[in-house]
């Protein structure tokens, strides 16, 4: 009877591993597969007049070699608008030399620390709301346009229903295993809210790369729903404003921006936990689905490990592990070409272990320890 028992829990396990190999299968094959195997839309080609609006504290370097290409974008009607933080760097003497340069720079200046207010929604909201035109392209300042065209080419993605246009904030390619991670990380995540998005349940975006119309920051009062998070100016604001029918997808390459990755563990430690506290706030829907494919990763993982060290059908359980890997090669290569990354496929299968791990880890600790300020 016990011999009887143990085999009728072993089958539930090899059950239970078949099912979440099937879960795995559908997000690869299913899910990611709407934005691997879509053709990308051009969208209107409209050229509405554009505020371009970003937030600087203590960004003299980066503003000094990014803010120009901004300024010298090839579009016929934009401004661009800089919220100059309280900085105490030379950011100021910077933007009123560019201001006398460029006619169509205008500078929102904060003159103090305001400590009651995280991270930079009180800054974007000065800047959106000193913006002269309906429609916005935000960024941050450490980012480079990708060409000439980055404006026009994110603009395209507007139209009488189209409001919210969701671009990819790149980073650049450097040494080092950190690297990778961080790398990998932003492609993948790209990957689950342009599929999402075209699947008509967007859920995100990312403030380094990202456009929608001023109407829809007023009438949801901007960021004040969730003023008291330091995160969330990008991915908790789309969370709340959009909806199948007025999200696009823009992940055409002139339409990248590129941006200096962190260098030190520590730094991106701390970087994903603060980007990780906003999580709790999505709506239900998405956690569901998001948390599905991590859940069911993991517990395929465990069963593999489980079912092997029992050795029991182990060509089953080789077999199904394979071609869930080989479908997370094929997926990852495809989202890899369209968003332009290298070098990161075959170190790909490690990275998401690793990051799959970790994130729970990040969590347990947010709910301890306060979340990083941001700078």
């Amino acid at each position: 009877m016990q011999t009887i028992n143990t085999y009728n829990i072993i089958d539930c396990l090899l059950i239970a591993y078949m099912a979440f190999a099937a879960i795995q299968l559908g997000y690869y094959w299913i899910v990611f597969g709407r934005f691997v195997f879509s053709k990308h839309m051009t969208g209107s080609g409209k050229d509405y007049p554009v505020s371009v609006v970003l937030s600087a504290k203590n960004e003299y370097s980066s503003l000094k070699k990014n803010l120009p290409l901004i300024l010298n974008q090839d579009y016929p009607a934009f401004e661009v608008v800089v919220v100059n933080d309280a900085s105490d760097d030379e950011t100021i003497f910077l933007l009123e030399d560019l201001s006398r340069e460029y006619k169509h720079l205008k500078v929102v200046t904060i003159t103090q620390d305001l400590n009651f207010f995280k991270g930079k929604k009180f800054p974007l909201s000065l800047g959106i709301k000193s913006a002269s035109h309906e429609h916005l392209l935000l960024t941050d300042a450490d980012c480079t346009p990708a060409g000439k065209n980055w404006i026009s080419t994110m603009v395209s993605g507007f139209s009488d229903e189209k409001e919210v246009v969701l671009g990819y904030g790149k980073y650049n390619e450097t040494k080092g295993f950190l690297n990778k991670i961080i790398r990998y990380e932003t492609a993948f995540t790209a990957l689950q809210y342009f599929s999402l998005t075209l699947w008509g349940i967007p859920y995100m975006g990312v403030g380094r790369n990202l456009a929608y119309r001023k109407r829809l920051f007023i009438e949801n009062k901007g960021f004040v729903s969730h003023y008291n998070v330091s995160s969330g100016d990008d991915d908790l604001f789309i969370n709340k404003v959009a909806n199948k029918k007025n999200t696009f997808v823009q992940y055409s390459p002139e339409s990248f921006t590129l941006s200096l990755p962190k260098i030190t563990y520590r730094s991106w430690w701390n970087q994903k936990r603060r980007h990780l506290t906003t999580g709790k706030y999505y709506k239900f829907k998405h956690k569901v689905i998001l948390g599905g494919y991590s859940l069911s990763y993991l517990l395929f993982l465990a069963l593999f490990i489980v079912l092997l060290v029992l050795n029991f059908a182990p060509q089953i359980v080789l077999i199904l592990f394979a071609v869930r890997l080989l479908s997370q090669l094929v997926v990852t290569h495809m989202t890899f070409k369209k968003l332009q990354e290298k070098k990161l496929l075959l170190i790909s299968p490690v990275i998401e272990l690793i990051i799959t791990l970790i994130y729970p880890v990040m969590v347990s600790i947010n709910l301890v320890f306060k979340e990083s300020k941001w700078k």
